[in-house]
């Protein structure tokens, strides 16, 4: 197993859930991870779950000017981000239909789906590319996927299709950074949001890990679920 106990990780939307188990296992491969929550009580009530070198940073995506600030704190405390994972996501709407739109739920899961995830990816860009070797992670879904979309979850669907198509772009401005961008759909998991029946958060997280970890001359600008390519 390869350790990395020089890198910083951060994670969005991490007290609970997929966020918390993808910290959980990059901790325990050595890496200083930071807990992004929007309620710091409940991030450092996290962190007392976890072994290893585990902090909580107050990071409410929807913010306008929270990745900012985060991005500040981060850069004067530790010098360095090597990972970012952009897990935060909100309305999982799957009684919703688009002919029925319910825009209050749709305009906020845009907000925190998609420009929560670019607003921070715009903030922490420089600190990865500094690096050379960062990786961006972004927890997207095959709900988001346009091959085998179809009727249901409109606002949550929608928006992790744009997530997907801003992995993109990412990936292709910050082709030859030394950062590679991907995004992941860690399958039907058992959480809150994803309910009763899924398979087990560690599992899910895994994949999610594994973007985290990938070598140089890993794949960039890709869909994947457990280390292989979903279509777009």
């Amino acid at each position: 197993m390869t350790t990395h106990p020089n890198k910083v990780a951060l994670i969005t939307g991490a007290n609970r859930g997929i966020g918390l188990e993808t910290g959980r296992q990059l901790a325990k491969l050595g890496f200083t991870v930071l807990l992004g929550v929007r309620d710091l009580a409940k991030g450092e009530a996290a962190v007392r779950g976890l072994d290893g070198h585990v902090e909580a940073i107050a990071l409410d995506v929807a913010a306008p000017e929270a990745a900012m600030q985060a991005a500040a704190e981060v850069e004067r405390r530790f010098g360095r981000l090597d990972v970012l994972i952009n897990n935060a996501a909100i309305h999982y709407d799957s009684g919703a239909r688009a002919l029925r739109p319910d825009w209050t739920v749709i305009r906020e899961a845009f907000e925190t789906n998609v420009f929560g995830v670019w607003r921070t990816a715009s903030a922490f860009a420089p600190l990865l590319v500094a690096g050379g070797h960062g990786r961006l992670v972004n927890v997207s879904s095959e709900g988001g996927s346009l091959a085998s979309m179809g009727a249901g979850a409109p606002a949550y669907s929608t928006s992790k299709a744009t997530l997907n198509a801003l992995t993109c772009v990412l990936a292709g401005e910050l082709r030859g950074s030394g950062v590679l961008v991907n995004a992941i759909c860690p399958g039907w998991v058992a959480t809150d949001m994803g309910g009763a029946g899924g398979r087990p958060v560690a599992q899910g997280a895994a994949g999610i890990v594994w973007a985290a970890t990938l070598p140089d001359d890993g794949p960039t600008g890709g869909f994947f679920r457990d280390g292989k390519r979903l279509p777009w």
